[in-house]
């Protein structure tokens, strides 16, 4: 979301909708609803880019809702930037920017909250749990939501309910961190190990950012570059590798109908 930050400020020339069929239907209002409008704030709920717009009063307009699904991307171009083939939505600022949605298997999402409604109270952001990076995420709110849980903890801690933005890699990654067996029943792990798990994931999360992210091989920024945590990861991707820690080769199982990495080893 730092590579698009230069637009806040910037008021919208034109909107254009190319495909509109995403994971819902752009909503077609937004060629008219969003010129002559004003950026005036990016925040992020979970994996959703929220872009708050004024209109040409000062009054608050809405929200936009994007989200770049498996393989989106958000580019931040020219506009006289040839449109490819998956490229199916444009925000045309005055000041000569674009912002362009990419997104190869319209996995993504453009919506739209308006200033009545509110984005708090829209249906994919109300049910939401806490962000794991906010004061509200601690070891004590952990220990009580998963004490009636018993699946495994790394189903659990994927649960955007429980907490958001902890995916499937993170979550091998924090538990590795954390010396917790992802096999290990939710409702079993102790207080003192959800005090350590959270500061796992927290930590986790924060060196991802610093990297500039990781997602899928085509994940890139808005300027058009790779993250690159997924150079530094302890146990993702790595089956039969030797552990770096104690050398015991990374084991791969599946929960969830999702790829779990760990070492038994350290995580006995």
């Amino acid at each position: 979301m730092r590579g698009i930050a230069p637009l806040v400020g910037q008021v919208v020339s034109r909107v254009v909708i190319r495909h509109p069929t995403l994971r819902w239907p752009i909503p077609s209002h937004l060629v008219t609803t969003l010129p002559h409008a004003k950026l005036i704030k990016l925040t992020r709920r979970a994996k959703y880019i929220l872009a708050d717009f004024n209109d040409a009063n000062d009054s608050h307009l809405g929200t936009l809702i994007l989200h770049l699904g498996m393989s989106g991307r958000i580019c931040l171009l020219a506009q006289d930037e040839v449109a490819a083939k998956h490229d199916h939505f444009d925000i045309h600022f005055v000041a000569g920017q674009v912002l362009r949605l990419r997104d190869p298997r319209r996995f993504g999402a453009v919506l739209w909250a308006d200033s009545r409604e509110g984005v708090a109270d829209h249906p994919l952001i109300k049910s939401l749990g806490p962000e794991p990076l906010e004061m509200g995420f601690t070891g004590e709110y952990l220990y009580q939501q998963l004490r009636n849980k018993s699946a495994a903890i790394k189903i659990a801690i994927m649960d955007s309910h429980l907490v958001v933005g902890v995916g499937n890699i993170y979550a091998s990654e924090s538990l590795f961190r954390a010396r917790i067996n992802p096999k290990t029943p939710a409702n079993k792990v102790s207080k003192v190990k959800c005090e350590r798990l959270v500061a796992e994931i927290k930590a986790t999360l924060a060196a991802a950012i610093e990297a500039g992210g990781s997602s899928l091989r085509d994940f890139f920024g808005a300027d058009g570059n790779p993250g690159y945590f997924q150079q530094t990861y302890f146990v993702y991707g790595r089956t039969d590798a030797p552990c770096r820690e104690c050398g015991a080769p990374i084991c791969q199982i599946k929960q969830g109908q999702r790829s779990t990495f760990y070492c038994a080893e350290c995580q006995s």
